[in-house]
């Protein structure tokens, strides 16, 4: 392991301890997107173990987003993004297969979607935090 990638494991394990939870969402969706951008670029390379293995760790980080979810509190929006998450993953199971970049873009079209939403609520959620704490 390079000096490079030992500084990238251990700012990553530092952002991860250091986060709080509407941190560690935004995490795991800039997580996934990085993997899938890579991922395409392995497929352009025609690298297709490479490709396969980032498209996994990228189902993975959605099935970690779905772990996340709380059907109490989030009711039909919880419902609605399970199945988005589901959706996802077929998407890029099937992207991965077929070689298709086409279904890769729209998977990062919904995940940029939804995490904007989900940047969109920090204030608001860390404000409410320290009203709590």
């Amino acid at each position: 392991m390079n000096g490079l990638q030992a500084y990238q494991r251990v700012n990553t394990q530092t952002s991860i301890t250091d986060a709080d939870p509407h941190k560690l969402i935004q995490l795991l969706y800039n997580g996934a997107i990085e993997r899938i951008n890579m991922a395409k670029a392995r497929m352009q390379a025609k690298d297709y173990a490479g490709k396969a293995q980032l498209l996994n760790k990228a189902i993975e980080i959605i099935g970690g987003l779905r772990s996340f979810l709380d059907f109490e509190k989030g009711g039909d929006l919880a419902a609605r993004l399970e199945g988005l998450y589901d959706y996802m993953e077929r998407t890029l199971l099937e992207g991965s297969a077929k070689n298709d970049v086409a279904k890769l873009d729209e998977v990062l079209e919904l995940l940029r979607s939804i995490k904007e939403g989900w940047d969109g609520i920090r204030e608001e959620v860390v404000s409410q935090q320290q009203a709590v704490g």
